[in-house]
């Protein structure tokens, strides 16, 4: 790293090593602009302002990122700090610039409730920006280095607020643009501001072990350096320094002591070609012996973020492990700096692998943030991919997909294609038949079963790990509880609209029209929506939608045309049986409507709706429809005599009589008798007495009921 620099003048005679002079003309025009509106602004260490954005310019020089990148730097905070607006900027400087400054900036206009609120919201924004220039986020990556540089003016809880937000985004970010160098200093300034105890009491350590280890070093540096002349490629060894930070992370993590830690060797072999990095390998194969296991090829398959090396372990002499990464000159450059390496090397093209995953991966967030119902939900999603530890995954057609760990079958769905992650019932892994909720492991291959009849399953997001599968279940969950519940609301409306001598088919527009307005809604499907989900009573709808109307709660339950709902049994997400009385069907039933959660349908003598059975704001009666599908779900007391083997005897029993059994439970009261709980799964009434009559066949068994509240 260079020194820094501290007036325009020296980082322009930087910026000489590979811009044109028109465009360093404007970077200096940038500064001018920013100096002149940050005038008389100082930051907390005291120094002028403009010190600031002219060290973020800094940092992007060193990247060697264009001159548009190094003017929105100088520019970066004149939107939110100085009241200058995107329009004089774009008069000034061009849309590019403008555009630029603009995703790097707050939402300042806004009052938010909390500063997560406010932090989701800012990167949200960010995010749309950067599916329009991935520049904004390499800016914006500059600006938080260099504030967390010069952190140690703050506060400490600020600096522990502002040292965790940059682990948790802004850190996982660079690493997943692939810019190592930007990611291991931001890891590090963090860790310091965090515990800053901690990271001097290892760096003590480091520094009292390091005389120890220097020998040993030097022998291994001189043997693999030995070995590599003899085969006549250039290639250069250079020796790695762990850093406080990592070694606190691996000590945590791992729960790995210091020596454990210290103990292991690591080196970075530079070669000239791929064939190169091969041969290479070969050659410290064979000078040391390879730890089973540890080899791993990130040439042939790269990470996520474009990094590409080869990793292997090895035994050394005296049997220290070393830990060696093979790779080109031009792979080092792009794995220290990503993305904006990229950027020098091709000049922005957008055929290259790292540019082709970035623009995949900031189109996968855009898919996230379009489905998620908030920032802050859409924060949540976005962290769960920005901690990837990949497993590539095979398709039948031999395409490769990356995945982080812990991926299962439904997250290798919605990774092909959201429609296929909808649709998917069934998976083959290496052509057998398995769940979907399989973990998926390195160099498999997965085929996905789908069916047009399928929808997501709210069990899915118990086991799902990406971003892109959790934000896509959601918003089809989302969108079916609403179908359903304006479903719902319309059907306990007409009812409602019965009792009162009216129906849906003969009300007048202008009073639905004038109801909508009224509730500050948008349309009539909102309020049905509400009725559905218990938000508002049908019935007290139904008398705004028809005020000259006569009836009394009396006569409700007693009116020819206001007939009980009929219930199929998959009613979908906003029809659920109450676990007090478990209803099934051929049992008199009544629907409990319950805020925000639709109806709860209840034993019409359940306990729990005793005292609401006859209000009609609260209750409504309902039938089984006469072509019922499904199984449902009861609970059985059986009292039993000790006895060997008595519970494989029920479940026998159980199956014998073509039920299933969800739950059962064994309490025993004393030497000779035990009280059994089961909860098994039957069509109706009729089902259920043909399981209990089986049951009673065992001898043991000296009485068995139905639990009810």
């Amino acid at each position: 790293m260079n020194a820094a620099v501290d007036t325009i003048d020296g980082l322009c005679s930087r910026l000489t090593r590979y811009l044109e002079d028109d465009e360093i003309r404007q970077v200096r025009r940038a500064y001018l602009y920013s100096e002149q509106a940050h005038d008389g602004q100082k930051r907390r260490s005291g120094d002028p302002y403009i010190i600031h954005p002219l060290q973020v310019a800094e940092i992007l020089a060193d990247m060697r990122m264009d001159h548009q990148s190094l003017m929105a730097a100088m520019l970066h905070d004149v939107i939110e700090d100085t009241g200058i607006v995107k329009d004089a900027l774009q008069s000034q400087f061009g849309d590019a610039v403008a555009d630029l400054v603009d995703g790097v900036s707050k939402l300042t206009h806004i009052s938010f409730e909390t500063r997560a609120e406010a932090q989701a919201e800012n990167f949200q924004k960010m995010t749309l920006a950067m599916a329009r220039d991935i520049r904004v986020i390499i800016v914006k990556l500059a600006d938080r280095l260099h504030n967390m540089r010069t952190i140690g003016s703050l506060n400490p809880e600020k600096r522990r607020r502002i040292a965790r937000e940059t682990l948790d985004i802004y850190s996982p970010i660079a690493n997943r643009l692939g810019m190592y160098e930007l990611r291991s200093e931001l890891h590090e300034l963090a860790y310091r501001a965090m515990y800053p105890m901690r990271i001097a009491r290892i760096e003590r350590a480091v520094n009292k072990a390091s005389g120890n280890r220097k020998q040993i070093v030097g022998e291994i540096l001189e043997s693999l350096e030995g070995a590599l002349s003899e085969t006549g490629m250039k290639v250069r060894v250079e020796g790695r320094e762990k850093a406080a930070n990592s070694i606190y992370r691996k000590m945590r993590d791992q729960r790995k002591s210091f020596s454990d830690i210290m103990d292991v060797y690591a080196f970075r072999i530079i070669t000239d070609s791929i064939d190169d990095c091969y041969r290479t390998l070969g050659v410290v194969h064979n000078l040391y012996k390879p730890k089973p296991g540890r080899f791993k090829d990130y040439i042939a398959i790269p990470k996520a973020n474009g990094y590409q090396s080869l990793h292997t372990t090895l035994f050394g002499m005296h049997g220290v492990p070393i830990e060696i990464q093979i790779r080109t000159s031009e792979m080092d450059a792009l794995a220290s700096g990503g993305i904006a390496a990229h950027w020098l090397y091709k000049a922005g093209s957008d055929d290259t692998a790292a540019v082709q995953r970035t623009n995949r991966w900031v189109k996968g967030l855009l898919e996230i943030q379009q489905r998620a119902g908030s920032s802050l939900e859409f924060i949540e999603n976005v962290k769960i991919d920005l901690f990837p530890d990949d497993v590539y995954i095979f398709t039948p057609k031999g395409r490769i997909m990356e995945l982080p760990t812990g991926a299962t079958a439904v997250d290798f769905a919605y990774a092909v294609h959201t429609d296929v992650g909808n649709a998917c019932v069934a998976c083959r892994i290496d052509k057998a038949l398995a769940p979907l909720s399989t973990v998926l492991q390195s160099g498999q291959t997965v085929e996905i079963v789908t069916s047009k009849t399928a929808k997501p399953n709210l069990s899915w997001l118990s086991f799902v790990v990406t971003g892109k599968a959790r934000s896509a279940i959601r918003h089809f969950l989302k969108n079916q509880q609403r179908s359903e519940s304006v479903l719902l609301g319309q059907r306990l409306l007409t009812r409602a609209l019965a009792n009162l001598g009216g129906s849906l088919e003969q009300l007048d527009n202008s009073a639905c029209d004038a109801l909508v307005a009224e509730t500050e809604l948008t349309e009539f499907d909102d309020i049905l929506e509400d009725i559905g989900l218990g938000n508002r009573v049908a019935y007290s709808v139904a008398r705004r939608l028809l005020p000259d109307a006569d009836a009394t709660p009396a006569l409700l339950s007693q009116s020819d045309e206001a007939r009980p709902l009929a219930i199929k049994g998959s009613e979908g997400l906003l029809t659920s049986y109450a676990k007090c009385c478990r209803p099934i069907p051929g049992d008199p039933i009544v629907g409990h409507i319950s805020k925000g959660r639709g109806m709860v349908i209840h034993h019409e003598t359940c306990n729990n709706v005793t005292d609401i059975r006859d209000n009609p704001e609260k209750c409504v009666f309902l039938t089984w429809d006469e072509d019922l599908t499904g199984e449902f779900y009861t609970a059985l007391k059986i009292l039993v005599g000790s006895e060997t083997g008595i519970i494989a005897n029920i479940a026998s029993a159980v199956a014998e009589a073509d039920g299933s059994i969800d739950r059962i439970h064994r309490d025993e009261r004393d030497a000779k008798t035990s009280v059994i709980l089961l909860d098994v799964g039957v069509r109706d009434r009729q089902h259920l007495a043909g399981v209990v009559r089986t049951i009673r066949r065992i001898k043991s068994v000296m009485k068995i009921s139905r639990v009810r509240a």
